[in-house]
């Protein structure tokens, strides 16, 4: 089973969040520690999976925006 990049971004954002929260609820530091530990990891894991992922599109820096196209744009 291949896991998308989406997957990895929506777990370490997860983690990250929750980890937040955990710091603001005032938990024991030991849990707090082991997080952020395993949180750094999974921001390595998601910079390693989003860079190397084989995602292509027919975009260009002339599209600008999708929703507001430079190089389609009458004046």
């Amino acid at each position: 089973m291949k896991t998308t990049v989406s997957f990895w971004i929506a777990l370490t954002s997860f983690l990250l969040v929750t980890l937040v929260i955990m710091v603001t609820m005032n938990l024991p530091f030991n849990w707090i520690f082991y997080l952020t530990v395993l949180g750094q990891g999974l921001i390595i894991v998601m910079v390693y999976k989003v860079l190397t992922d084989n995602y292509k599109t027919v975009k260009t820096f002339d599209d600008f925006y999708e929703d507001h196209p430079i190089g389609k744009r009458s004046n």
